[in-house]
């Protein structure tokens, strides 16, 4: 029985080890040394400010995570260029992303809609640049 008893004691805390080298912890901490950058995908289509100045956060953190983030512009996402509000300061956090290595495209048919153009910060894009980003990111996000 004592066998037995040891037995699941150290296979339960053999367990618990692995469990806790391997995974992210709450809040995202990487609790293992040989963390991997990711390729991460963001798809924004929102007008909101606080929903894009907060997706435009989660890039510029994952990018000082040394993670690779591309961004898709798509539907009312296009329109983040006139995005304006006191609390929520999307074009700060835009230049930030772009200064930074972020990449970004926007949907051209979406821009079309709006009369607006291609720039350094939406540039035009295309469904396919949309479906590539998306095949090749590790995580894709939506916003």
């Amino acid at each position: 029985m004592k066998k037995v008893i040891f037995f699941f004691l150290f296979f339960g805390l053999a367990i618990s080890q692995i469990i806790a080298q391997s995974t992210v912890g709450c809040g995202g901490n990487i609790q293992t040394s040989s963390y991997k950058p990711e390729k991460i995908g963001l798809v924004i289509s929102s007008n909101d400010p606080e929903t894009v100045w907060n997706a435009l956060r989660l890039a510029n953190y994952s990018l000082g995570e040394k993670d690779t983030v591309s961004i898709f512009l798509l539907g009312k996402g296009v329109e983040i260029t006139t995005m304006a509000s006191k609390e929520f300061d999307v074009l700060i956090q835009l230049n930030d992303f772009i200064n930074n290595g972020g990449k970004i495209l926007a949907c051209g048919t979406c821009m079309r809609s709006r009369n607006l153009e291609g720039s350094k910060t939406c540039p035009i894009s295309s469904l396919s640049d949309l479906y590539d980003m998306v095949k090749k990111c590790d995580k894709t996000l939506t916003f």
